[in-house]
C-alpha cells in the first residue's frame, strides 16, 4: 500500500462539479472526516436536470456551518478561474465537473466541447500556474468503448469510443499525461462505473425507470436487457476518491534526465457487472418495499425490451486490482443494500 504524501488537514481544497451528484457527496464527506479543512465548490448549476436538486445538495453542505465557500460559474470561464486560483492556495483540486450522459453528446456535443475539453483545459493551465499538490479528476468507464476484453484494465488501450462523451473523457487523460510530463503537476484520473444512490442523477437509468414507473409509464430497457454495468454505490466512489486525495504520484526523474510524469489512472467500480434486467428487478422489489409503487404493482406490463441504443456498449466491468494494492479498498456496497437507500430517499424525497 502507498503512504499518504498529501496532507489535507489545515488546506484548502477546491472541488469542481460541487453541486453535482459525486461533488456533493464528496464535500460533505471531506467535512466528516478532516478536522480543520476549507473547501472551495465551484459549480455552473447547468438546467440539464431539474436544478432544484442540485440545490437541495448545496443547503446540505451550508447546513453543516463549516469553512464552505460556494462559486456559481463555469470551469470554461477562464476569467472566472483565473480569480478564483489567483485568490486561494489550492492545495489539491479535484475536478468532478463535466457535462455528463452518454445519448445528450449525441444531440447537444457544444456542451461537451465546452465543459470537458476547454473546461479541464482551464483546470490544468491554473494548476500549473498555480501549482498544487495534487489534482484529481473524474474520468470515465466509457474510455473503454468497444474493447471486448474484461475485466477492463488501465493497462487496456482505449483507442475506440463509441460516443463523444467517452472521446472527452480520454482527452481529458491524455491532456493530463502531457500536463504532467510538461510541468510536473502530480495528477490522478479515476474511471468511474455507473454510479448510483441517493441525491442521484434524474438522467440516469435507475432514477428515470422509478420516475416512470411511478407515473404509470412503461420503461424501455435496451438491447433487449441483455446490457451488463458494473455499478458502484456513490459512498464507494467518494471513499476511492479521498485515499486517492491523499497520495499525489511521485515526482521522480527517468534514466534520461528528465521528469517522469507523476501521473496515474485507477478504476473505480464494483468489480461485480449486474444484468440489466436483474438490476430493474431488484429496483422495483425495493421500490414496493419503500412504498413508492404499490404492493400489487403490474411491473411486467411497464417494461418494454428494445435494441442498443447508439453510444451504449454491451458490459461495464472494473478491474480494480491495482487500486486495491495501492489504496486497500475496493467498492464492495452490494447492489440491493445501495437500492434500498436510493428508494429510501426517494420515497422522503418525492413523497
Amino acid at each position: 500500500m502507498l503512504n499518504r504524501n498529501v496532507e489535507l488537514e489545515g488546506k484548502t481544497v477546491l472541488v469542481t462539479g460541487a453541486a453535482g451528484f459525486i461533488g456533493s457527496n464528496l464535500v460533505r464527506r471531506l467535512f466528516r472526516d478532516v478536522r480543520d479543512i476549507r473547501i472551495v465548490g465551484v459549480d455552473s448549476i447547468t438546467d440539464y436536470y431539474d436544478v432544484n436538486i442540485k440545490y437541495g445538495r448545496l443547503k446540505e453542505i451550508e447546513a453543516l456551518g463549516r469553512d464552505w465557500t460556494f462559486v456559481k460559474a463555469s470551469i470554461a470561464d477562464k476569467p472566472a478561474m483565473d480569480e478564483l486560483f489567483s485568490r486561494y492556495n489550492f492545495a489539491v483540486v479535484v475536478n468532478l465537473a463535466a457535462q455528463a450522459g452518454v445519448r445528450y453528446s449525441i444531440t447537444n456535443p457544444d456542451a461537451y466541447i465546452e465543459s470537458n475539453i476547454i473546461g479541464f483545459y482551464n483546470i490544468l493551465e491554473e494548476c500549473r500556474n498555480h501549482p498544487v499538490e495534487h489534482l484529481v479528476y473524474a474520468s470515465s468507464s466509457s474510455v473503454y468503448g468497444s474493447n471486448k476484453k474484461v475485466p477492463y484494465s488501465t493497462d487496456d488501450k482505449v483507442d475506440n469510443p463509441v460516443s463523444l462523451y467517452a472521446a472527452t473523457k480520454k482527452s481529458n487523460e491524455l491532456l493530463a499525461h502531457s500536463y504532467s510530463k510538461l510541468y510536473n503537476i502530480p495528477s490522478t484520473g479515476l474511471r468511474f462505473f455507473t454510479v448510483y444512490g441517493p441525491t442521484g442523477r434524474p438522467d440516469m437509468a435507475y432514477f428515470g425507470f422509478t420516475n416512470s414507473l411511478r407515473e404509470g409509464k412503461t420503461i424501455k430497457i435496451f438491447n433487449y436487457g441483455n446490457c451488463k454495468r458494473d455499478f458502484t454505490y456513490v459512498d464507494d466512489i467518494v471513499e476511492g476518491v479521498v485515499r486517492v486525495m491523499q497520495h499525489a504520484p511521485e515526482k521522480t526523474t527517468g534514466e534520461d534526465g528528465l521528469p517522469v510524469p507523476p501521473y496515474k489512472v485507477y478504476n473505480i467500480g464494483n468489480s461485480s457487472p449486474e444484468n440489466l434486467l436483474e438490476f430493474v428487478n431488484i429496483l422495483q422489489e425495493e421500490l414496493i418495499r419503500a412504498g413508492v409503487l404499490p404492493s400489487d404493482y403490474d411491473f411486467e406490463a411497464h417494461k418494454e425490451l428494445v435494441p442498443m441504443q447508439p453510444g451504449d456498449v454491451p458490459v461495464t466491468y472494473a478491474d480494480t486490482a491495482p487500486l486495491e494494492a495501492d489504496f486497500g479498498f475496493k467498492p464492495s456496497t452490494p447492489l440491493r443494500e445501495g437500492l434500498r437507500r436510493f428508494a429510501a430517499w426517494y420515497k422522503e424525497y418525492y413523497g
